[in-house]
């Protein structure tokens, strides 16, 4: 070892609590420390660099000039083990630490004076090694505020009015006083009553008897009793509110019933352990008919990605989106030297092209080879998968629902990734991928009184389709879950093209009578995203349903759905001039809508888009359209170009400006929303043609003239499936998500489908019953 002059530098520091350390793996690739070389983790700025032949560690001092590096590897132990081990989750207590696993080795290096062993005595070298390793990793990190749900009490909790003291015996709190269960149960704050839960909260059973209660006397505060712990945290839920809350004096609220807070023990799992126990066992089939199991398959594009905690929703929307050619040519770049960036965990275009370079290289799909000795046989080794955790927190970052380890549903996050992708800066000759998703759906109204007829283009990246629910004859009285009859394709897309009646006014005869409402494709994208709804409202909850739907592997044609156009002779309706005209919403309709709980605004926009017809259509409108960028905004109000609003907040106009959107669109769109960065982001998104600068934009920051209409308008209009996004589960909010791809595997000329469950990557040989109840469907122009 020799002394190192930076050793001394002032720039030395221990990483403070709120700084990352990216000791775990490389910020710009999938390299680890685990890996031969490790990682050199900066410890001036605390990035990481891989070691390996591409040496990004190096990169980086080239770029920044930090000299000192510290080495990182860690290598498993061999343990001797009787038994397979249990899988280690969220919920494990005794999980083995990393020392029981790995031995790991550091030395410092220095770039500046080209010593690969630096004396780490020399300096403040020890105690900067020793805070870098002690210190929360940037994943870790990320994963516990993520898992820490922020609930908050509610006007019930906090206003909450207890009846007469009393002390209740112990074995009046053993079991429900409307039954026999002894667990899950849950007691009521406001009178002392105890009665179970409901059956899908409890995981060992319930009767509802705590909800049977509320409806009963309206009391609404109920507290689990298994999950109280000394420490004051519990389950508390609200009936009213229909929702988890906290309870901030949750202590007096409990002594006075007589339970002293300080003596109770934790007996049963929270409600999210439940969740996230219940999505962990949620398995698809990996085996074939006659019970062996599916072989994985390695290679290039063959690469899984480990599930972060509920993360199943990310890694099937990726493995998607990276088997199409527009985005591995946008961001798959082997060979190339990353985009340059001070804060590389933090760029959006650094972390998709790490991702790329993961899935497509091939380089990490290999099998995990555990250095276990086990009297078992050994079992079928799958790869350990890639740790996308840099992308999920800046892809998810200041998002209420992505930033969190809750379940989420795919297709909304793909509807996120379009948007940020869209969002970020294209450099020149790089085309935006989002563009082969996009083509104008034509819109056509016609008067039924005077038979005058409106057009009307939205240019869209996606079609969210019903799929028609016919129910077999034999089940008309078994309730939700009964069985339907198969549907086509082309069914779906009958629905979703067939012509409707709805109610608007008529520009030109003043008439009230309805309209004759249709839909069609103007242009036909290159790659066509469906979502398939599959779901009724049963109590006015959104109930999935098990359609089948039968979608073919030959090329399909969806010739018949593009529009034809106007017809010579049409009577074209001008366009409605009157700003001064308000849509009334029926009132009926509009009260209902809020009484269930939806923004006033959400409720009169699904109004006015089902043409005042009739409740359930407006609830279904808004189920299927609650992830709109312009959901929230008020019915024919625009943003004027002159505005004279305030002048928007210059920080705001700076983190936009990082975004990739310019100085102009960053102040329209903070001013068209009020100062909110979300919704400026979604305005910026939803309004491209109200914005005059874009016209002057060059071609090489989205990728397209603007002024082109996007996809095509050419027949035949033949498309072929390409992949699919399954879920499995009672909602799309819970459950388990797999993508299944059609892939060229090594030594097969053919196509074959390849099933990613998350790290699993495996070949299928009938992927026919999946299909038919996919969620999300990808087809390609052929």
């Amino acid at each position: 070892m020799a002394p190192c002059c930076h050793s001394d530098s002032s720039d030395l520091r221990l990483p403070s609590a709120s700084q990352a350390v990216y000791r775990e793996d490389c910020t710009q690739c999938f390299d680890s420390i685990d890996d031969k070389f490790g990682v050199n983790v900066c410890l001036s700025c605390f990035n990481g660099g891989c070691a390996g032949p591409r040496e990004h560690a190096r990169l980086h001092f080239k770029r920044f000039g930090h000299p000192l590096a510290l080495n990182i590897r860690r290598t498993r132990k061999k343990v001797q083990r009787e038994e397979p081990p249990q899988k280690i989750s969220k919920l494990a207590v005794n999980a083995e630490t990393e020392e029981d696993l790995f031995d790991t080795s550091t030395r410092v290096i220095c770039y500046a004076c080209g010593q690969a062993d630096v004396d780490k005595s020399s300096g403040n070298l020890l105690s900067v090694i020793d805070g870098v390793m002690n210190a929360t990793t940037f994943s870790k990190r990320e994963e516990i505020k993520a898992w820490e749900q922020e609930f908050i009490p509610c006007e019930h909790t906090l206003g909450l009015v207890q009846q007469e003291p009393k002390q209740i015996d112990s074995q009046d709190l053993s079991q429900c006083s409307m039954c026999d269960l002894k667990q899950n149960l849950w007691l009521c704050l406001e009178c002392g009553n105890l009665g179970c839960g409901r059956s899908q909260f409890g995981g060992t059973g319930g009767n509802s008897h705590g909800l049977a209660h509320f409806d009963a006397t309206s009391h609404a505060v109920a507290v689990k009793l298994g999950s109280i712990t000394a420490d004051g945290s519990a389950d508390i839920y609200c009936y009213r509110c229909n929702e988890e809350r906290v309870d901030p004096e949750l202590a007096m609220h409990l002594s006075h019933w007589g339970i002293n807070l300080a003596g109770r023990e934790k007996t049963e799992k929270s409600l999210m352990e439940m969740q996230v126990e219940q999505n962990l066992k949620w398995d698809f089939l990996m085996t074939t008919g006659d019970g062996q199991e599916l072989n994985p398959v390695f290679g290039a594009g063959l690469t899984g990605l480990s599930n972060l905690g509920n993360s199943c929703y990310l890694s099937s929307v990726v493995q998607c989106l990276f088997d199409l050619p527009e985005f591995q040519r946008r961001y798959y770049h082997p060979g190339e030297e990353p985009p340059s960036s001070e804060k590389p965990a933090a760029d959006i275009e650094t972390q998709l092209r790490k991702l790329a370079d993961g899935i497509l290289s091939g380089r990490y799909s290999r099998p995990d080879e555990k250095t276990v000795a086990s009297p078992e046989p050994r079992e079928i080794l799958h790869q350990k998968g890639l740790a996308p955790s840099m992308f999920k927190h800046l892809i998810g970052r200041d998002h209420p629902e992505f930033s969190t380890m809750r379940q989420q549903d795919a297709f909304e996050f793909l509807l996120h990734v379009f948007k940020h992708v869209t969002l970020s800066k294209h450099p020149v000759g790089m085309v935006n991928p989002i563009e082969s998703f996009r083509f104008n759906l034509e819109q056509r109204l016609q008067c039924l009184k005077c038979e005058g007829v409106r057009y009307r283009l939205d240019e869209q990246d996606n079609i969210s389709i019903p799929v028609p629910a016919r129910q077999k004859a034999h089940t008309l009285d078994t309730g939700p879950n009964h069985s339907f009859e198969p549907v086509t394709l082309f069914d779906c897309l009958d629905a979703f093209t067939s012509e409707e009646v709805v109610d608007l006014r008529c520009t030109s005869c003043d008439s009230q009578q309805k309209f004759c409402k249709r839909v069609a494709f103007k242009t036909m994208p290159a790659e066509l995203v469906i979502n398939a709804r599959r779901f009724e409202l049963i109590n006015w909850v959104p109930t999935k349903l098990d359609i089948p739907v039968e979608v073919n592997d030959e090329p399909l044609d969806l010739s018949q759905y593009l529009s034809a156009g106007s017809v010579d002779g049409e009577k074209i309706l001008p366009e409605d001039e009157d700003s001064n005209t308000k849509f009334e919403a029926d009132p009926g309709l509009l009260s209902q809508l809020l009484d269930m709980g939806f923004p006033q605004v959400r409720c009169e926009r699904a109004i006015y888009s089902t043409g005042n017809s009739e409740l359930e259509a407006a609830m279904n409108w808004l189920l299927s359209h609650m992830d709109d960028p312009d959901v929230d905004e008020p019915i024919h109000t625009k943003q004027s170009a002159g505005g004279s609003g305030p002048e928007p907040d210059t920080a705001k106009v700076a983190q936009l400006n990082d975004m990739g959107i310019d100085d102009s669109r960053a102040r329209r769109a903070l001013a068209a929303t009020g100062g909110d960065i979300n919704r400026a982001i979604d305005w910026v998104f939803s309004h491209p043609d109200e914005i005059d600068q874009i016209a002057a934009e060059p071609q090489s920051n989205h990728g397209a003239s603007p002024s082109a209409a996007p996809g095509f308008d050419t027949v035949p209009a033949t498309y072929q499936l390409r992949s699919i996004i399954c879920h499995k589960g009672a909602s799309v909010h819970a459950g388990h998500y797999v993508a299944f791809v059609r892939k060229r595997l090594p030594g097969n000329p053919e196509l074959s489908w390849v099933m990613f469950n998350d790290e699993k990557v495996v070949e299928v040989d009938d992927v026919q019953e999946m299909k038919k109840y996919a969620y999300l469907y990808f087809f390609s122009r052929v």
